[in-house]
């Protein structure tokens, strides 16, 4: 019962970061990874993750940014490529590490600098270098959201924007991981009733992110981004090094 709880609980946040609460999502792995295997964890949510992706994308159809996702959608694929070559021989603990560096670099970076009006551009090159990084974290443990958002949030974008782009760009990826867990395996032996239940409580929380993000004002909505980003590199960080311990 306890399980059960800890994994609806895990599909509404999955669902919540695709209505656009985007770091939410992968606070998911690390919580049921306290009672489960964390690379089962990461394949019973997939299907979760690529139906509210779907949802995510109906939602924000209208609100997002061409250029960024002409230029990070190919990195993610090639992310997930590479993920898929290098799991069985990457040990997870060095890319929980990697990745909560990242997000408590960016969250230092945003928090420490002067108050800055200017905006970056979306450059072909850097997004192509965090884009490749997305792909390659959300491959292997869903925690995805820290490079994409330090390519993104320089970028200043309107909130919905920024939503929405993300909500696309996962959901080309994700999809696509589909496959790519089902070569190495990932896939086997899950229950897929109980899957069906958590895709249902995942567009629940689609819908009630979206509702959140269309009324948290644009300052609030970058803060409560940052923070559940600064919560998730911490904890991605105790994680990794717990297993290097």
């Amino acid at each position: 019962m306890y399980e059960t709880v800890l994994l609806i609980v895990a599909a509404l946040i999955v669902g919540m970061s695709k209505g656009g609460l985007s770091t939410a999502a992968a606070i998911a792995v690390p919580m049921l990874a306290l009672f489960m295997n964390p690379v089962k964890a990461a394949a019973t949510l997939l299907p979760v993750y690529i139906v509210t992706d779907w949802v995510g994308v109906w939602l924000y159809r209208h609100h997002f940014s061409k250029r960024n996702l002409y230029i990070l959608v190919p990195a993610i694929l090639a992310g997930v490529a590479i993920a898929t070559l290098i799991t069985p021989y990457t040990p997870e603990w060095a890319l929980l590490v990697f990745t909560g560096l990242i997000g408590i670099w960016h969250v230092a970076r945003a928090w420490l600098k002067r108050h800055d009006d200017s905006q970056a551009k979306a450059k072909v090159v850097p997004g192509l270098f965090w884009g490749t990084l997305t792909g390659i974290a959300s491959f292997i443990t869903h925690s995805g959201a820290p490079p994409v958002q330090a390519y993104l949030l320089p970028q200043k974008l309107p909130k919905l924007e920024f939503a929405g782009t993300i909500a696309i760009a996962f959901a080309i990826g994700n999809i696509v991981k589909l496959p790519a867990y089902w070569v190495i395996g990932q896939l086997d032996g899950l229950n897929w009733s109980l899957v069906a239940g958590l895709a249902v409580a995942g567009i629940a929380g689609t819908v009630a992110g979206r509702w959140l993000t269309a009324r948290l004002s644009q300052q609030l909505y970058m803060r409560v981004i940052q923070i559940m980003l600064a919560v998730l590199s911490v904890l991605l960080l105790i994680r990794g090094g717990m297993q290097v311990m």
